[in-house]
């Protein structure tokens, strides 16, 4: 995966969309099949537990394949970019302790993955004006640039892919 550059504005209007889409079919598709299963198979005792657990399920699970066939979707592609990156930011994340002490012992693919992990992490609380924890964020940067100046290791993320977490 590639960094790319997202507008923000329309990274957060089609989030919108896709998340109220969500709840709103979420809702109607959960209800109507839960109650077209009561009305077909009423129970005597007036617990439709069951038949709603089974609406909400089936509503689920048609929703994930909506979501993952329209993902290509051209109006998708802000929402889908975020999707896939908070994906692999999740398999760095799984191996950051691993990639921390690669990383300071010269590892450069082990700190491509950090700093694909950075810079990836800054865009994604950009989008989601989550700034709180930048500080922590810039601290971790000034350290992998350390270790990059150290063992003079140039940090390009374009060459940056996930068969490199294989190694740790």
């Amino acid at each position: 995966m590639q960094l790319q550059k997202i507008d923000k504005q329309v990274y957060r209007s089609r989030l919108k969309v896709v998340i109220v889409g969500c709840i709103a079919s979420l809702a109607i598709a959960s209800l109507a099949i839960s109650q077209s299963l009561i009305l077909i198979f009423p129970s005597e005792t007036g617990s439709h537990f069951h038949w709603n657990l089974l609406g909400v399920v089936v509503s689920a699970i048609a929703l994930a394949a909506v979501l993952i066939k329209f993902k290509s979707h051209p109006k998708m592609k802000e929402v889908a970019y975020v999707w896939d990156l908070k994906q692999a930011l999740n398999l760095i994340y799984r191996k950051n302790r691993k990639l921390l002490a690669a990383a300071e012992q010269g590892n450069a693919e082990a700190m491509l993955a950090l700093q694909f992990s950075y810079e990836g992490s800054r865009q994604l609380w950009e989008l989601d004006d989550n700034t709180l924890t930048m500080s922590s964020l810039n601290q971790a940067q000034n350290k992998l640039d350390d270790w990059a100046k150290k063992y003079d290791v140039q940090l390009d993320t374009a060459a940056y892919h996930s068969d490199i977490l294989k190694g740790f």
